[in-house]
């Protein structure tokens, strides 16, 4: 209960007494109970925020993700020539490394290197590979062969997607790396244009998550709530999403955690990026809890 303030005009000074001991002594109380007035008319919540313990807040837990950008110079496809960016520096808490050279089909050059790098740091490992639009010729060598009849378009769409995601997991085994999770980046890709088609490109995309399923590795999405429905549409499958800030930092990456998701799953991860480096942080909220320990349903054990 908050005490009523003192008046300071009502405290009387009590006149001198004869005595210099009383005078002493009155004076001594007359102070104390000034004193106790004093401390009793400040308001509760001021008292208890000067004794309470101040709470430090867990710091958000960073990694990166690599893919053929940080490869030596000059490796890969024509399209996407690897840049020898630097990887995540001693900070990083877990990587997530890309499967592919950019388009589908396309190897990482220096996906073995890479893996050793975060084995020998001993950083929980997860992986990402882009989806994109088939070419013709990917749509004929793979259109007929895979879990789907393959007599419809859609149907053929369905088992290129589902080709793609069986390469991915052919370049995981081939360097042995073993992760419980996989994310699909789907994006606009100028190397290999998704169609206008939502219905088709989520053929495409639906097949892809068939190959992780049947692996029995899980899946969710890289995009944004714009390109995710300018994709494939209004659709709405409720898996994991990681979502990017682009260049504008850590704040607002931490910001995207809360953001509205685009597929209606929730939100994991979040992205900022530099002109040398991608950065990720572990969302507070969603798959892990507040104090920002690194999901093992998302990484591979360190």
């Amino acid at each position: 209960m908050q005490a009523a303030p003192v008046d300071a005009e009502t405290l009387e000074v009590p006149r001198p007494f004869a005595h210099t001991a009383d005078a002493a002594r009155a004076l001594r109380l007359t102070t104390i109970m000034a004193v106790l007035l004093t401390v009793l008319s400040v308001p509760s919540g001021a008292s208890a925020g000067r004794s309470a313990t101040a709470t430090v807040p867990t710091p958000p837990t960073v990694g990166g993700d690599v893919s053929w950008p940080q490869c030596p110079v000059g490796m890969g496809i024509r399209e996407r020539r690897s840049l020898g960016l630097p990887l995540p520096g001693a900070r990083a808490r877990f990587v997530v490394i890309g499967l592919t050279n950019g388009p589908a089909f396309t190897p990482n050059p220096c996906l073995a290197q890479q893996v050793a790098w975060a084995s020998a740091r001993a950083l929980p490992t997860s992986a990402y590979a882009v989806a994109t639009w088939p070419t013709a010729r990917q749509l004929v060598r793979h259109g007929t062969a895979g879990p789907y009849a393959g007599t419809t378009r859609l149907s053929r769409l369905r088992n290129v997607g589902h080709a793609e995601g069986t390469y991915n997991l052919a370049r995981l085994a081939s360097v042995g790396l073993t992760v419980p999770h996989v994310w699909i980046d789907v994006e606009h890709y100028p190397v290999r244009p998704w169609s206008g088609d939502r219905r088709a490109n989520r053929a495409v995309v639906r097949g892809i998550v068939r190959a992780y399923e049947d692996a029995g590795i899980k899946t969710g999405f890289y995009s944004t709530t714009l390109q995710w429905p300018d994709i494939v549409g209004a659709v709405r499958w409720g898996l994991p999403e990681w979502h990017t800030a682009g260049p504008r930092g850590r704040a607002v990456a931490l910001a995207r955690c809360t953001e509205r998701s685009f597929q209606g799953g929730p939100i994991v991860l979040a992205q900022w990026w530099t002109s040398t480096a991608d950065h990720d942080v572990i969302c507070p909220t969603g798959a892990t809890d507040p104090a920002g320990v690194v999901p093992a349903g998302f990484f591979s054990a360190p």
